[in-house]
């Protein structure tokens, strides 16, 4: 048994890391922090963990909860992370970033995006990038986890072994992104509410989205080469779920087996990985409150291009789920408890 703190409970990431480790039977949740809601009890938020947690929002610190804590996610705002998270509180405690503050590796582009200098650069060498199917042996032994955000998870899973197997061309890639409105986070902002996403599909963040350095450097060395991409992301009318279509180039023609090889080779031993059979593709309601990555995928022999297709729940794989994956990774736990649950459907 292991105790751990939430810093960040009540947004939805939060909310959702505190749904899926009320039911992991080796964690005890010690803290649950939320400088909003200090002293006020969770399920007075959240009415669906009525009976379900005693739990009461604390002001506690990162320090204090260093102290008590084996494990602390952070499911904060960028620019949080990198100024609490030190040596000291790594030698206490082990550390689950779920923001955006450990993923790159070069703090320059960390400032061109968030508009931020990094204040905890030194760590940037450390600091594990947190895909459970192709880092898990760096993970099991590191201390501070930088865990993907949702587009990324979904997107560079879905191009990872076609990358290594050297399959597409790395300088043409095409993603195709769509999103529920959880994605947004809980905060009451204007592009967020119910008429003004209703009934209406937008593309935001055109050519400037954050998740785009992150993707292209982790399917860098994936390539061992640079990889650049066109990433476009889209705001549907939907709680929740991650739908990505690709387009790339194959270098040669490949058949279909051929491809789905070089994917069972990455990920045949994967349990969160699933591949759909062949001429279907995956559904957002397919991986709903779960932590599954389905991929489907189709070859344009006339073009010699191949388009992919891949979903998982944003709050899920695309993050508290994920998060307890990289957690069990780290403790040794069966890396499959407290997220074998069934995909919800309908919902």
């Amino acid at each position: 048994m292991i105790n751990v703190g939430i810093m960040g409970s009540t947004g939805y990431t939060g909310a959702e890391l505190s749904r899926l480790l009320s039911a992991h039977p080796h964690v005890k949740i010690k803290f649950m922090g939320s400088h909003s809601y200090a002293g006020q009890a969770f399920e007075d938020i959240y009415q669906n963990f009525r009976h379900m947690t005693g739990n009461i929002n604390s002001d506690a610190d990162l320090e204090t909860m260093s102290k008590e804590c084996d494990a602390v996610f952070l499911a904060l705002p960028h620019g949080i992370a990198s100024e609490k998270v030190n040596e000291g509180i790594l030698s206490r405690t082990k550390i689950i970033d779920l923001g955006a503050d450990f993923r790159l590796t070069d703090a320059d582009i960390y400032k061109k995006y968030y508009n931020k200098e990094h204040e905890g650069k030194e760590l940037l060498s450390e600091a594990v990038y947190g895909i459970c199917e192709i880092n898990r042996t760096k993970i099991k032994s590191s201390r501070l986890i930088a865990n993907p955000g949702c587009y990324s998870t979904c997107s560079i899973i879905a191009l990872y072994p076609l990358l290594k197997s050297d399959l597409i061309v790395p300088e043409d890639i095409i993603i195709d992104a769509k999103t529920g409105v959880s994605g947004a986070g809980r905060a009451a902002e204007l592009g967020s509410l119910f008429c003004e996403v209703d009934e209406t599909i937008k593309a935001y963040k055109i050519l400037s989205h954050r998740h785009t350095p992150e993707i292209e450097e982790q399917l860098s060395i994936a390539a061992k080469t640079k990889v650049s991409l066109i990433f476009t992301p889209h705001l549907v009318p939907m709680n929740r779920g991650i739908l990505v279509t690709i387009y790339a180039k194959l270098k040669s023609k490949k058949t279909y087996e051929e491809i789905l090889d070089a994917y069972k080779k990455s990920y045949g031993g994967e349990y969160f990985i699933r591949m759909t059979k062949r001429g279907t593709f995956p559904e957002t309601r397919w991986v709903k409150a779960s932590n599954f990555c389905d991929i489907g995928f189709v070859v344009d022999e006339g073009s010699g291009r191949i388009i992919i297709v891949a979903a998982l729940d944003n709050l899920v794989k695309g993050a508290s789920g994920q998060a307890i994956q990289n957690m069990n990774i780290m403790f040794e736990f069966d890396e499959k408890t407290g997220l074998e649950s069934v995909p919800v459907f309908p919902c």
